[in-house]
């Protein structure tokens, strides 16, 4: 029986799933998967690489394919130990949707969906939000190559990934508001990094972005097989940007080390040591 973390939250259950076997990916789209000792095509909508999850003899999870075509399902989560990978990014989504519903992230807790495929500039940008009366956008990317306890994106060069964030940081620049939301949908991660060997351009984009007061946002969840639920684990995942980090740490260090900044705290000190020695 698999023991659950007590600040997991379910939020999506996943109706009459099938656990599967990797037999190799046929295309962009389509992965040829065991289901039940007979062969099956399944569709995949996550476009990226996903090199470690798509391995032959990997253990996964199907669902029925509802829209009749080539594939008679849909693989939607790679095993990962007792839990699982969710590397379909609409289900991503409809988690975030439910989150974002239940008012279970911070910041966006008085956010509400005012639409999805929103047009920015010559992008759609996944969702305009309204929160609190002001107009929001948020884009989302799916973070589920991991290193360590990083979860990490993107896990090959994205050029439309590029274009979405130069809009959002041109339209900030502006004075509009926009998010990026990277879901991390793998367990047991500790932080959120972006992939600069894969996509350096990208990495610098969001580096430009966190200078721009483009919020960056990072949200953790995966799949519980034994009660077939998407779980919320971290709702406020930390975000590692590398250089911006040394850089924070930096200025922080010469703040306190600053000949004014001690003088302040002595004149601080006898202030209140003088207060104490009064009658008054």
């Amino acid at each position: 029986m698999i023991k659950l973390n007590e600040k997991e939250r379910k939020i999506l259950r996943i109706e009459n799933p099938v656990e599967c076997i990797i037999v190799e990916r046929v295309n962009r789209f389509v992965v040829k998967v065991c289901l039940d000792g007979k062969l099956c095509m399944a569709y995949i909508n996550n476009t990226g690489r996903l090199l470690e999850y798509l391995a032959k003899g990997r253990k996964g999870f199907c669902i029925k394919n509802e829209k009749r075509g080539k594939t008679d399902y849909r693989l939607f989560s790679l095993r990962e130990n007792d839990f699982g990978v969710v590397i379909d990014t609409q289900l991503q989504m409809k988690a975030f949707e439910k989150a974002l519903e239940m008012k279970l992230i911070p910041r966006l807790s008085g956010c509400k969906i005012l639409r999805r495929n929103a047009k920015l500039g010559l992008s759609l940008i996944d969702y305009l939000l309204e929160c609190n009366r002001k107009k929001v956008y948020l884009e989302v990317k799916s973070a589920v190559l991991r290193e360590g306890k990083y979860a990490m994106y993107p896990d090959c060069p994205s050029s439309r990934g590029r274009k979405h964030i130069k809009e959002l940081i041109d339209h900030v620049q502006r004075g509009g508001r926009g998010i990026i939301l990277f879901i991390a949908a793998l367990p047991q991660v500790e932080s959120f990094r972006p992939n600069k060997s894969a996509d350096p351009e990208m990495y610098e984009l969001l580096r430009k972005a966190y200078k721009s007061e483009v919020d960056i946002k990072s949200i953790n969840l995966y799949y519980n097989p034994e009660d077939s639920i998407i779980c919320l684990f971290n709702s406020n995942l930390k975000i590692v940007i590398e250089n911006l980090e040394k850089k924070i740490n930096t200025a922080i260090k010469k703040i306190l080390i600053s000949p004014l900044f001690l003088f302040s705290i002595s004149v601080c000190f006898q202030t209140i040591q003088s207060h104490f020695e009064s009658p008054y």
